[in-house]
């Protein structure tokens, strides 16, 4: 296991906010995040020893690039950039990982309007404060937070926007890699008259249809099933040449859960939710929470008339204040937790059959941590796919 923590460089990238490794080729991308200026994507390769080397950089194509996605094929590169909400598409070298030209495609979920919040002071707010004045200028906007391919059939991008408190479903169209079309919104969770969600990431669980998101404004987790049957025939219309028309309004998520991530005594105005993430093993699914700097770990019903939905394990104090983002190794028995304010990551061990943590003992001092990326290197460059 290989731990890579990317952190502020000035050197080399300023203010990275998301890596993303290649499921075939040992490279790294690396997104720089800025308010005011044009995101980059930094390529780099990585040798078995964990040293990384650039190797490409492209414009990102907006600002504040946050999330970076690779599609099923290898074929492009999927990125979201929360500022200006648009998302771009850049076509990769199957071969070398290295960015083949500019951006092939943007979508502007904006239809070009301009922002309304100015960039000074909205950029730069404390995101472990979570007041309705705080809220309501991270609001004025639409802000796309991430961007992740449906994982069966690669044609449907999944965008929550924490502007707009919603999850925009898109057509990919994989072939000529460009996002074409939104075919419809779901509400990120039962609405609530005067209240805000945020929603910051869509997860998918690795066997069954159902998919998590994350509201960061409101410190909840809404559970969706997920029609594989509409993605099966969207799938079909697209190899068939078929025109999209008849897939507009047709959402393929159904919320059936939402549920806390703090303590009912905790008030969402101290906190703000920041990484979701599915154990690999489909058992449990976590959450950190900034603010009441835990992690919330809840146990997935696997079977039964609750399928998919999540039953609290409980809450597990950090060691550290604001913990931005956390990753598992490879064996999924050690977390590695990037708590941001405290400067510091704490390594704790999983047990995989309770779901609770335990501290190593081990933690180390890093400058303001945001971002975890754990790659274990390909021997033979390619993956073996057997």
């Amino acid at each position: 296991m290989l731990l890579l923590n990317i952190f502020g460089d000035k050197k080399e990238v300023v203010n990275p906010a998301f890596s993303r490794f290649h499921p075939r080729l040992n490279i790294v991308y690396t997104c720089t995040e800025d308010v005011e200026e044009n995101g980059r994507i930094i390529a780099y390769s990585i040798d078995q020893k964990g040293f990384l080397r650039k190797i490409d950089e492209a414009d990102a194509g907006g600002k504040s690039t946050c999330y970076i996605t690779i599609d099923h094929e290898a074929k492009n590169i999927l990125i979201c950039n929360y500022w200006d909400s648009t998302l771009s598409v850049i076509p990769l070298s199957r071969e070398t990982g290295k960015f083949l030209g500019p951006i092939k495609n943007t979508f502007d979920p904006r239809g070009g309007r301009g922002m309304v919040a100015a960039t000074k002071g909205c950029g730069g707010c404390n995101h472990s404060i979570n007041d309705a004045s705080t809220i309501m200028e991270r609001q004025k906007d639409p802000h796309s937070h991430a961007l992740v391919l449906d994982p069966f059939v690669g044609c449907i991008a999944y965008v929550p926007d924490l502007g707009k408190d919603i999850v925009r479903e898109l057509f990919y169209d994989a072939e000529s890699g460009t996002i074409q079309r939104e075919l419809c919104t779901s509400p990120s969770s039962i609405r609530r008259e005067g209240k805000s969600d945020g929603p910051r990431y869509i997860v998918f669980h690795p066997s069954l249809s159902i998919a998590y998101v994350v509201n960061e404004l409101s410190s909840s987790i809404t559970v969706f099933s997920v029609n594989n049957t509409l993605l099966n025939e969207i799938a079909r219309a697209v190899k068939a040449n078929e025109s999209m028309d008849r897939f507009q309004g047709r959402s393929t998520l159904t919320m059936i859960q939402t549920l806390s991530t703090v303590p009912e005594a905790f008030p969402t105005d101290m906190n703000t939710c920041g990484r979701i993430c599915v154990h690999q093993s489909g058992r449990f699914v976590l959450v950190c929470n900034r603010g009441h700097d835990s992690l919330a770990i809840f146990r997935v019903f696997n079977k039964g008339a609750y399928t998919g939905q999540l039953q609290q394990v409980g809450f597990f104090h950090t060691r550290g204040e604001t913990p931005r983002h956390f990753q598992f190794d490879t064996s999924g028995q050690y977390l590695i937790v990037a708590n941001q304010d405290s400067n510091s990551i704490a390594i704790f061990s999983f047990n995989l059959s309770s779901g609770q943590i335990k501290y190593t003992g081990n933690e180390y001092d890093v400058p303001s941590p945001n971002f975890v990326c754990s790659c274990s290197p390909y021997d033979n460059e390619l993956r073996d796919e057997s």
